[in-house]
């Protein structure tokens, strides 16, 4: 063989190496997009649930100062509550 033939396979090859080297440099940037928007979909949910929990937590302590003040005034009116 000569330096042009050697060349010419040599160029080939890193043509090949080189397009699979893309193909698997994108397929870890989709991964790596999938993950990163898995990871904020999760983030929100979180945020979402907090705020919901800290409604809940909110209405039972308005429930326990009705509970409370019924309680009083069953007392004030001569009732055993």
């Amino acid at each position: 063989m000569d330096a042009t033939t050697i060349g010419a396979l040599i160029a080939g090859a890193a043509a090949v190496i080189g397009a699979v080297v893309a193909f698997v440099g994108k397929r870890g940037e989709t991964a790596i997009t999938g993950y990163s928007s898995l990871t904020n979909d999760l983030q929100e949910e979180r945020d979402a649930l907090r705020t919901q929990l800290a409604e809940a937590h909110a209405l039972r302590a308005a429930d326990q100062a009705e509970i409370t003040r019924l309680r009083i005034e069953i007392a004030r009116l001569g009732g055993t509550p």
